[in-house]
């Protein structure tokens, strides 16, 4: 549901990555300099909107999930703490972005490891301390977020040359708003369509009841560790692309797609493949409910082992959108993906209402749409050519 309110504004970050990553690969320094200062104006008024609309429709949105009344006011509460913190997510993407764009991923990752750190011991802390339950994990989340916002704020400011970052400067570029808009907005509604088959696949788990969202938020916590591996390639994608179609050097943004495809399908097959051998280990780290680790394992051996495919097709859409093409991905990802797991919810689910055949429509999708993407960049690549 966060994914689902949040995912059209940070689709803007990929607009602005590809925006300067163009920009920066052509040495239009000025250009580069009034893109940054526009991504973190837009980060500023994205977060400000996101945490009043966010806290104010959580709790009905919630109930229209069929979201189990034993969790319901916890759940409310985590999400409207959980958006008072949004404007500090934005301002952490946003400016990871920036800092990718010129090919800088060191930065952001040890912001994001130090937030984490911070995350944990915080969490540890006011749950275990000082018993504030999930009001303290809300709590511990938004606190970090602030710290990795903070840092990346920071090394934008003392940054040299293009992307150093001035509060003076901080406005709206009509001309640069468009072109982060062009690529942004269709990244943002490919991601908040895929969010809405995920919120109707949510609330197909729910029909399970609470034992079974237990099992299945805990096996999705550690997909997410795969997931974010993967999808550096795809950020990496992204960048590379951008910067090489700026350069005119069509022939590395080739290489750069392959290079991340067999990349992503190392990492995922391996760091998968992990995850279900220590399936039943890992899952007691978030429960000692035996039909909740069940649910977990369940799911985790569907997802997991097929969990490269889904990295291989962000890889190949994140190719096309650091050429400049976004249109294209999106309503590829939006029927491969989201209109085929809608589809599969409401007739295959419908006729076998079992977990595992509600999460085997994952990797049919990603293949689906693994294939449907390479073919949209054989044909741009041949219009470019």
């Amino acid at each position: 549901l966060i994914n689902l309110i949040i995912n059209v504004f940070m689709g803007l970050s990929v607009g602005a990555n590809v925006t300067i990553a163009h920009f920066y690969g052509a040495r239009r320094m000025e250009d580069v300099s009034e893109t940054v200062h526009t991504t973190v104006a837009l980060a500023l008024i994205c977060g400000g909107f996101l945490m009043f609309f966010g806290f104010f429709v959580s709790g009905p949105m919630l109930v229209l999930m069929g979201t189990p009344g034993e969790i319901l006011p916890y759940s409310t509460l985590y999400m409207r703490i959980y958006f008072v913190g949004i404007p500090a997510m934005m301002l952490y993407n946003f400016g990871a972005a920036i800092l990718r764009a010129v090919g800088d991923t060191r930065r952001p990752l040890i912001y994001l490891m130090i937030a984490g750190v911070i995350n944990v011991l915080l969490n540890l802390f006011m749950v275990i301390v000082l018993g504030m339950g999930v009001a303290g994990v809300g709590l511990a989340t938004i606190i970090s977020q602030f710290f990795s916002a903070a840092m990346v704020m920071r090394a934008l400011v003392k940054s040299d040359g293009s992307i150093a970052l001035s509060f003076k400067k901080i406005r709206l570029y009509k001309n640069k708003v468009m072109r982060i808009a062009r690529i942004g907005l269709p990244a943002g509604f490919q991601g908040a369509v895929f969010a809405i088959s995920n919120v109707l696949i949510q609330s197909s788990v729910n029909s399970f009841g609470a034992v079974a969202v237990a099992g299945n938020t805990a096996s999705m916590s550690l997909e997410g560790f795969v997931f974010n591996s993967m999808n550096s390639y795809h950020q990496t994608a992204i960048s590379f692309t951008g910067q090489n179609m700026g350069a005119n050097r069509h022939d590395r943004v080739r290489k750069t797609l392959w290079l991340c495809l067999a990349c992503v399908t190392v990492i995922g097959l391996s760091m998968g493949g992990l995850s279900v051998i220590f399936g039943d280990k890992l899952l007691s780290l978030y429960s000692s409910d035996e039909a909740a680790i069940a649910y977990g394992l369940s799911r985790l051996r569907l997802i997991m082992l097929s969990y490269f495919l889904c990295g291989i097709m962000d890889v190949a859409a994140g190719s096309i959108r650091g050429m400049g093409y976004s249109i294209m991905p999106m309503i590829i990802s939006l029927l491969g993906a989201c209109a085929f797991r809608i589809v599969w919810i409401y007739t295959i689910f419908a006729a076998i209402h079992t977990p595992e055949c509600l999460y085997i429509s994952y990797p049919i999708s990603w293949l689906l749409t693994f294939f449907a993407q390479m073919t949209c960049y054989f044909i741009v690549t041949r219009k470019l050519k």
